[in-house]
């Protein structure tokens, strides 16, 4: 019995009986092995749950290729923006990139309603998902120590372009142990999941490689660049609040209303408002990653009936929004960059007000403020 795309059994015309079919049922008879057992005892979804899945893939692709090419395109052409920290922002909009590519593929699978291709064409779908989400984990903590390392201590602190693209190739290396091993069968594997249409990590079955796999990935994949980016955080929140401390100290043993009103304090200021940004992107990433995390850790623990076609097409779902709404963060919050939109992008109307010299200011390693300013702030 040869494939049927989703239009064969619209409305259960093509159903064995009047019962609904099971997921897995029109999966061709040479790609049946993909298909776990444990997605073969749910019937088939409502066709408009594909339509609603579709359409929002659609939007999804189409939105982070603009917004992750909008990054990439203002960051890579604008001499003022190529610095070194920077350049973990242009890692990021790549990782987002590798995420929008497996995409189409999921159109294309939903309209047939399996993979064509088979176990490689499932594998190259997962190994790109692991890649970018992997790597944005990572990614996302390494711009963290960054701004930590920045506004904690504006002139020595600052990364090189050396440290910065070792930081980079290391975002990429911490994607082989849970993205590529499993793709070459070496350590877990890839199978299809939720609506058969995606393809992720086989966190299902019940054997002692996979519950190692899955919780060796929860530690490696979300604890690890979790911990990084609420250390160097929580380390922040501390620095700026003794800064501010002493700045209001000294200023009220000179008799003064405040200290805050120079030079360190503009550029100081541009720091922070990034470092909101980023947080507000980690705080995405959060709650982009874990439901993932909870849907493999329930399935690696012996709860797999509560994983439902349709709960795990939410992780799924989740993990893709967040590639697209990295890039429009860091348009709206990064007060160089939202120059530069508004000059190359007006039609976005985006208006930054006093930018060029807020940014001056923040790239100047304050060279221009005083002496017992700069004390402070170290």
């Amino acid at each position: 019995m040869g494939p049927e795309t989703f239009a064969s059994y619209r409305n259960n015309s093509f159903a064995p009986s009047n019962e609904k079919p099971y997921l897995g049922w029109n999966y061709p008879l040479e790609y049946q092995h993909m298909v776990h057992q444990h997605w073969r005892s749910f019937p088939v979804p409502p066709i408009y749950y594909h339509i609603v899945l579709y359409i929002m893939f659609v939007l999804m692709l189409l939105a982070s290729l603009f917004g992750n090419g909008l990054v990439l395109w203002i960051f890579l052409t604008s001499k003022n923006l190529r610095t070194p920290s920077n350049l973990l922002i242009i890692n990021l909009a790549l990782f987002d990139l590798t995420m929008a590519a497996n995409m189409p593929h999921y159109l294309v699978n939903t309209v047939l309603g399996y993979f064509p291709g088979g176990d490689l064409a499932c594998d190259i779908y997962a190994v790109l998902g692991g890649i970018s989400g992997t790597g944005a984990a990572i990614c996302n903590a390494l711009i963290a120590y960054d701004r930590y390392k920045t506004i904690s201590n504006p002139i020595d602190g600052r990364l090189n372009y050396l440290q910065v693209c070792l930081l980079i190739a290391l975002s990429w290396v911490w994607n082989v142990p849970f993205s590529v091993l499993p793709f070459f069968h070496l350590y877990g594997r890839y199978i299809p999941e939720g609506f058969l249409t995606s393809c992720s990590f086989d966190y299902l079955t019940d054997n002692e490689e996979t519950r190692y796999f899955v919780r060796a990935m929860f530690v490696w994949a979300y604890c690890i660049p979790l911990i990084i980016i609420c250390t160097s955080y929580t380390k922040l929140f501390f620095h700026v609040r003794d800064h501010e401390q002493m700045l209001a100290e000294q200023a009220k043993k000179m008799n003064i209303k405040s200290l805050s009103a120079n030079f360190n304090k503009a550029g100081l200021s541009v720091e922070l408002r990034i470092a909101k940004a980023s947080m507000i992107i980690y705080l995405t990433y959060i709650f982009a990653w874990t439901p993932y995390a909870t849907v493999a850790l329930l399935g690696t623990f012996g709860y797999q009936q509560l994983i439902t076609p349709f709960a795990s097409m939410i992780p799924c779902c989740c993990a893709k929004v967040v590639s697209c709404i990295d890039p429009w963060i860091y348009a709206y919050s990064h007060p160089k960059f939202r120059a530069e939109l508004e000059q190359r992008v007006p039609w976005l109307g985006i208006h930054e007000k006093n930018a060029s010299s807020n940014a001056t200011l923040s790239e100047s390693n304050m060279n221009e403020v005083d002496v017992s300013t700069l004390s402070a702030v170290n």
